[in-house]
Formats: structure tokens, sequence, C-alpha cells
């Protein structure tokens, strides 16, 4: 399994790229992300700077 850190203001993130389900922007430059099966997590920057990490996340090599 693969996963992916996101930031957030409130502490970081570790994800599964194939288990997000939707990017949704939010106030100050936040970004909630839609999780599959689990509630939505709140991260810091844009949905397209969000998109890239994960999309970078999801072909990249390092593996956990």
């Amino acid at each position: 399994m693969k996963f992916i850190e996101l930031k957030s203001r409130g502490g970081n993130y570790q994800v599964v790229a194939s288990n997000v389900a939707f990017l949704r922007e939010a106030e100050n430059g936040q970004t909630t992300v839609g999780m599959v099966g689990g509630a939505s997590l709140l991260v810091t920057g844009s949905t397209a700077e969000i998109a890239e990490i994960l999309l970078k996340g999801a072909t990249g090599t390092h593996y956990a």
C-alpha cells in the first residue's frame, strides 16, 4: 500500500491515493478531501495542488 502525505494545519495525514473519493475547495486556502468509507479531511492547499500531490504520489516510487 502506498501512502501519500497531505499537510494540515492541525497535523499531517498519510492517505492512500486510491481511497480519495473527491476534492472540494474549502475556506482559507484549504481543501476538503473526501475519503472512501471514512470522514473527510481538511488539508492545506488548493484543489489543483492537492490533485497534483496525489497524482505524483500515486505514480511515484516511494512505498510505505
